[in-house]
């Protein structure tokens, strides 16, 4: 036997020997996955008070609020629910101190409405008195905030707004016409909420004597309806759902006198536009309004009176491409009514200081790079704070700039930060994480300097550690077109020198979005490649931090750019030397499900096997304000939606398929997935097919993910 024949051998036995061990820690790595074990402990609930000094933090198990010193980190507990006499809850789930900071909303026992939304029970807590109280005895309250002058608070409930006047206990409902599917006063339609992220629409004036709100009207959308499955018979759970081309609500916007009692409409009452942004000024008499058409091609930044109706227009920018209405959701006005916000005018998206009538004084950021965060602006030292991808698409930097030259990074290292500031910026809770290291978060000062370590999840940092991963690997591929694509590569540690390997490609591919990043992240493709899989992820065009033209070059043409990218991506692949051509699989999520069905229409067969889970199949299915961004509408661009809808090219799917959908999916409808079924029986397709009762987009719960991964990682065995 040659010292080359014995080595060989060698090899093989450890491989042997390592995937028994594998095998062996299949379930336990599943479950510490699917319970959430590889999930670093964050900072969520934080108030920042409003001498810039101090922070104020809800504890793990919602009992109390403490209130710590940020240079010296001294505590002080304002919130005890164990020194409240007879107090009524054993737990809060969120906070809000008004504006003296003598006061506490809380809340508990949320129940979720959507995604976003929810209901719960809302309490006002005296700081002084040490009295916790309901804010209202009438039943669950939404959204519930404090007037600027903290006497009052406005809530939502059942369509509705309410006003609670603290001085007096008395409850007064601002409008009485909510109805379920019909009228919703100050709070979401689904569309606003799933795709403007935002759960309230109503705000006070700073004077706290008006209120100003959006009202939909949803009478003329369409109703959509699916089972929920129960013992007894099904019941049926029906909601308003605007879909591409169809119609949406008809908002319009009021101010209520809180005084006088006396409801205004100053604007809208119109379907085809949205009002993504609505919000006080400094002033009193100019509410702030974003408009965007119904597109989504034009913006414009609107200044209304809210006494007289009298309406200004800021500014306003309109593309050949649709606009991005994240540039202008953080938008922050000062004291005379100047404005800070992003604009992606000269190609990348930057921070432009603007004066009170709109114009341009200064571009506070420049250079081939995106910011990818604004975290708010100081008049007073004219210092801007944000998040960018200046040093590479796949990192994310905190800077602070004040217009007088580079913008200055508060922590270099390699990887993913963000920051949450104090009021003036002189302090901030800043976290930082990459592929090997999960969070660390810290106080820090204004440049920087870490002044005590909050979490450092050492604990495990030295678990994962101990399980001996393979290691992510980053670069960069070249397609035959000359595209240049950011992706990842995950490896089996005890690779063979003359072995071919399987592939699987993980992907979303959504617009804007990105998987190739810097960041922590323990999921399946590392358990993957223990079983001896190669995995890659791939950002084909359309995602994001990488300027305006490659993010918007899938403009009324999803599907067809990110097609493209991915095939050309995997035939790359397929040309390297360890990896096997002929058991190439594509995996994705939603967005990704829509991607992983395209390329096994599209892919030439280049895909032996792919996984979509709540896939799009036809985009005229999906809901109006996210299709027609990317799209337009469906009478205006024939073509872009022919070319998408899958269920027209069922025959053309090639490789072996698992399809997977949640039957109670309110975002991407299991209705996509029921009429892609039928046209591949009818072609005479066989698939794979794994449904889960009344589970949602997000498809939740530890037993159901541990049966779902598990399902994904049988079917990659025997297909791939």
């Amino acid at each position: 036997m040659t010292p080359n024949t014995r080595c060989s051998v060698c090899a093989g036995m450890l491989f042997c020997l390592m995937s028994m061990t594998v095998f062996a820690r299949t379930g336990d790595f599943l479950t510490s996955l699917t319970n959430g074990d590889f999930k670093p402990k964050t900072v969520k609930e934080v108030y920042h008070f409003n001498d810039g000094l101090r922070y104020a933090m809800l504890d793990s198990v919602g009992q109390t609020i403490t209130a710590y010193m940020y240079a010296s980190g001294k505590e002080e507990i304002i919130f005890d629910i164990n020194t409240i006499d007879k107090c009524p809850v054993k737990s809060i789930a969120g906070f809000e101190f008004d504006a003296s900071e003598q006061k506490i909303l809380v809340y508990t026992t949320p129940t979720p409405i959507y995604r976003r939304t929810f209901t719960a029970q809302y309490y006002i807590y005296n700081i002084p008195r040490n009295t916790l109280e309901p804010l209202s005895e009438n039943g669950a309250q939404q959204m519930a905030k404090f007037s600027p002058n903290g006497r009052i608070v406005a809530f939502a409930r059942n369509n509705n707004l309410f006003l609670k006047k603290l001085d007096f206990g008395t409850e007064i409902a601002i409008t009485k016409d909510g109805e379920k599917n019909r009228i919703i006063n100050g709070t979401p339609d689904w569309v606003y909420e799933e795709e403007f992220v935002q759960t309230r629409y109503f705000d006070f004036s700073p004077d706290s004597k008006l209120v100003a709100y959006i009202k939909f009207d949803e009478s003329e959308v369409s109703d959509f309806s699916f089972q929920l499955i129960n013992d007894a018979c099904p019941a049926l759970y029906t909601y308003k759902y605007a879909k591409a081309g169809t119609n949406n609500s008809k908002v319009s916007i009021h101010v209520y006198d809180v005084d006088n009692r006396t409801t205004k409409q100053i604007a809208g009452d119109a379907e085809d536009v949205y009002f993504p942004v609505m919000k006080f000024t400094a002033r009193n008499d100019a509410l702030a309004v974003v408009k965007l058409n119904r597109n989504q091609t034009e913006m414009n930044l609107l200044s209304i009176d809210p006494r007289s109706g009298v309406t200004t227009r800021l500014f306003s920018e309109k593309g050949t491409v649709y606009y991005d209405y994240q540039n202008v959701s953080n938008i922050h006005f000062n004291s005379d009514n100047s404005f800070v916000t992003l604009s992606e005018r000269d190609g990348w998206r930057h921070l432009y200081l603007f004066d009170p009538l709109g114009r341009v004084k200064t571009q506070i950021t420049k250079g081939e790079w995106d910011v990818t965060d604004f975290y708010g602006y100081d008049e007073k030292s004219k210092t801007a704070c944000f998040q960018a991808a200046m040093q590479s698409p796949l990192e994310r930097h905190v800077f602070r700039a004040d217009g007088k030259g580079k913008p200055v990074c508060l922590d270099t290292r390699s990887g993913t930060h963000q920051a949450m500031f104090a009021k003036g910026f002189g302090y901030a809770i800043h976290t930082f994480n990459n592929t090997n290291t999960p969070n660390i978060t810290a106080i820090v000062n204004g440049n920087g300097k870490v002044l005590r370590t909050i979490s450092a999840n050492a604990e495990l940092k030295s678990r994962v550690e101990a399980l001996r991963l393979p290691k992510k690997e980053f670069f960069q591929l070249t397609t035959a077109d000359g595209i240049i694509l950011n992706a990842w590569m995950v490896k089996p540690a005890a690779m063979e020198a003359q072995r071919k390997y399987p592939l699987l490609m993980i992907q979303y591919s959504g617009p804007n979005s990105q998987e190739v990043t810097d960041r922590w992240r323990i999921d399946w493709e590392y358990h993957l490649a223990e079983l001896g899989y190669v995995v890659a992820c791939v950002d084909p065009r359309g995602t994001g931090a990488r300027g305006q033209a490659f993010r918007t070059c899938t403009y009324r043409n999803l599907g067809l750019p990110e097609t493209t990218d991915l095939v050309a991506s995997a035939r790359y692949f397929a040309a390297l030397p360890y990896i096997d051509a002929t058991r190439i699989g594509i995996w994705g999520w939603s967005y990704g499900g829509f991607m992983t069905l395209m390329c096994m229409t599209h892919g030439e067969g280049i895909f032996k096997a792919g996984i979509a889970v709540a896939p799009v199949t036809d985009w005229t299915l999906y809901n109006t304000a996210y299709t027609e961004r990317f799209m337009s509408r469906p009478q205006e661009n024939i073509n872009g939606y022919d070319y998408a809808n899958l269920l027209e090219k069922a025959d053309a799917l090639q490789g072996n398929l698992l399809i997977v959908h949640g039957t109670a999916d309110d975002n991407v409808h299991i209705q996509n997935t029921w009429l892609y079924a039928e046209k591949l029986v009818e072609a005479g397709k066989q698939f794979e097919m794994q449904l889960y009762t009344n589970k949602n987009h997000s498809i939740l719960g530890a037993s159901t993910r541990r049966h779902l991964f598990t399902r994904f990682i049988d079917f990659i065995q025997n297909n791939l």
